[in-house]
């Protein structure tokens, strides 16, 4: 049996892998250890969240499933930061984890050319360094173009609880016991990371009186461009806060020993996630803090159980009860289900090109949480982006390759493959530095044109892409054009609005640059036909005009060391006076221009210097 493309793994990456692979016509088999976990959310009840919510609106953007699947899965969602710069604004949603993967499973299931198959892969077919196929745990081989691993955490996964160490998933099922080390023996760096969640606790055992209620927005929100909000807003439901305490700390501190992380096994190889840590580690590394915030999350409509957020811990089940029991409002919680770490291999990602497709074997790709990244989200734009590099190979087609000022996703790719990882890799706005070209309203404007050419986003959307920029484009012009002139009453309006007033005519386009007016303000006097989504693009481009261009100046820069690339079979050993440490790194990224090896931690300067000259005198003089 022969397939195009195989995916390995059903969870976010493999799905959007899966999707993106069979809607670009190729004949697609999704392998999954069990058809009932695809999609699973096994963490946080969660969609989104700072700079997460942006990739979720750039899956979108480029075709992808994660944000249409997600509004249609959300019981609650906000606007992250929106009283700060629109830079960092993002959504979060709560999403349901019956509806999700149901939605999902009914999304690839009604796809062509997509079949799914409930096996385990074992084994890689690999002939002259090049894919060809998998072994399944029962000796099946199944044949195929292009493969993409997907494993999650699933790589020789342990279940860790105190002194005890279960071979076995998130939910108890038969973990990938060998691919790993057959991945190994083909020449692959492999990397042990854990990470872990919090109890789950049943509703009606909580006493709400003594926590703070946090609601949704009161403004309606969609992850996805395309679609209409789907939701009341007074349906949403509510998520609720409360605080770890003194006793708290003094429960976690005593107890340090029989955590799995600090003593309770002597075994443990896997690094935690530096920025989602279990509670012991924030207790101990922030040992002056009085307190830390929980927030109470449902899961689903359909059941009543509460995910604690922020409490992850590899604690005893005896001392997670006194742990629960000592935050107020919990006095009395019944934990349904017990807090754990998992610990699984992962590959080192500097072993991938940008493409996502592996240096050491030819048509292997992976994505997900096998190339070092925590987070559903992380996965998932991972996924797309190696069915669609997947796909393009086949076709003969060059990779897509998200450049830095053009995605977060650009971000992470290029973090992964130029930098490596020490722990499981988490997107943050501060990785982006040009993170106000990256917002959350624009995803669509930067990548909907790539989307459409990969061809993953149809005529209909992508015409209405085009009317948007048009929109855009117009009403710009029409502020441009636009005087108001400065009479008594327009004057006695700016001044009650802290506004200095006209002593000349001045242009709603100018005006509109003023951090304290918006379009409410200008549309007392002159009306705009136009949608809020519209309004809102065209006042932060004029609000930000300034800081937009001086970063696209930046971008620029980057751009021009991007294209000075380097030769595919440069020889580092040749290279005279550079550094050993930045030879070595040079050597294990081999990075594809100039900017790549710049980012490269190890590598200063000085040792670009030496580069950049080798490569314009000596390799060349040695090529003729």
């Amino acid at each position: 049996m022969k397939y195009e493309i195989i995916v390995v793994g059903g969870g976010h990456a493999g799905c959007e892998a899966s999707l993106a692979c069979a809607r670009k016509n190729h004949q697609t088999l999704l392998i999954t250890g069990n058809i009932n976990n695809i999609a699973d959310m096994p963490c946080n009840p969660s969609i989104g969240g700072s700079a997460k919510g942006i990739v979720v609106r750039e899956i979108d953007a480029l075709g992808g499933e994660m944000g249409k699947n997600a509004d249609k899965a959300q019981i609650q969602i906000k606007m992250l930061n929106y009283k700060k710069g629109p830079a960092v604004q993002a959504l979060r949603a709560q999403a349901d984890k019956i509806t999700y993967p149901k939605e999902m499973l009914k999304t690839l299931k009604s796809t062509k050319n997509l079949e799914i198959k409930e096996a385990m892969v074992e084994d890689l077919i690999v002939s002259d360094n090049k894919i060809k196929g998998v072994i399944l745990s029962n000796g099946e081989k199944i044949y195929c173009d292009a493969l993409i691993l997907t494993t999650g955490t699933y790589l020789k996964a342990d279940i860790l609880v105190g002194n005890t160490r279960r071979r076995e998933g998130p939910h108890g099922e038969k973990p990938s016991n060998y691919l790993s080390d057959n991945l190994k023996k083909l020449g692959f760096k492999i990397k042990r990371l854990k990470t872990g969640t919090p109890q789950r606790i049943a509703k009606d055992s909580i006493d709400f009186e003594k926590t703070k209620i946090e609601y949704g927005d009161d403004t309606y929100h969609t992850f996805s461009f395309d679609d209409k909000p789907n939701y009341k807003i007074e349906d949403q439901i509510p998520c609720h806060l409360v605080y770890t305490n003194a006793l708290t700390h003094k429960i976690i501190r005593d107890n340090l020993s029989k955590s799995s992380m600090y003593g309770g096994l002597d075994d443990i190889e896997g690094v935690g996630p530096r920025y989602c840590p279990s509670i012991e580690d924030k207790v101990v590394r922030f040992a002056d803090k009085e307190k830390h915030q929980l927030f109470l999350e449902p899961e689903s409509l359909y059941y009543d159980d509460i995910y604690i957020q922020g409490f992850s811990t590899s604690m005893p089940h005896d001392i997670q009860e006194e742990m629960v029991h000592s935050i107020v409002g919990l006095e009395h919680a019944k934990i349904l289900k017990y807090a754990y770490a998992i610990e699984y291999d992962a590959i080192y990602p500097t072993q991938l090109k940008r493409s996502l497709e592996t240096k050491i074997i030819e048509n292997l790709f992976t994505a997900g949480q096998i190339n070092g990244t925590s987070g559903y989200e992380e996965a998932a734009c991972q996924g797309l982006i190696a069915g669609i590099n997947a796909s393009l190979k086949l076709e003969g087609k060059e990779p897509l390759i998200l450049k830095r000022n053009e995605a977060y996703i650009g971000v992470l790719i290029d973090d992964l493959v130029s930098k490596g990882i020490k722990d499981p890799y988490r997107l943050l706005t501060s990785r982006a530095e040009y993170r106000l070209l990256l917002r959350h309203d624009n995803a669509d404007l930067r990548l909907r044109e790539h989307g459409y050419q990969v061809g993953l986003i149809d005529e209909e959307r992508y015409q209405k892409y085009l009317d948007k920029i048009k929109d855009i484009e117009k009403l710009k012009e029409e502020l441009k054009i636009t005087k108001l002139k400065p009479t008594e009453e327009v004057n006695n309006y700016l001044i009650s609005l802290s506004s200095a007033p006209l002593k000349d005519g001045i242009s709603l386009y100018d005006l509109l640059k003023r951090t304290e007016i918006n379009f409410e303000n200008i549309e007392k006097y002159f009306k705009f036909d136009y949608d809020d989504e519209i309004k809102e693009e065209v006042l932060i481009q004029i609000k930000y005009e300034g800081y937009i261009k001086k970063a696209n100046a930046e971008a620029l820069k980057m751009i021009k060391l991007e294209n000075q690339k380097i030769p595919d079979d440069i020889d580092y050993q040749k290279i005279r006076n550079i550094a050993s440490e930045a030879r070595q790194k040079l050597e294990e990224v081999r990075p594809e221009s100039i900017g790549q090896a710049i980012r490269i931690s190890g590598v200063n300067p000085t040792d670009i210097s030496i580069l950049s000259v080798y490569i314009k005198k000596e390799y060349r003089n040695e090529q003729r």
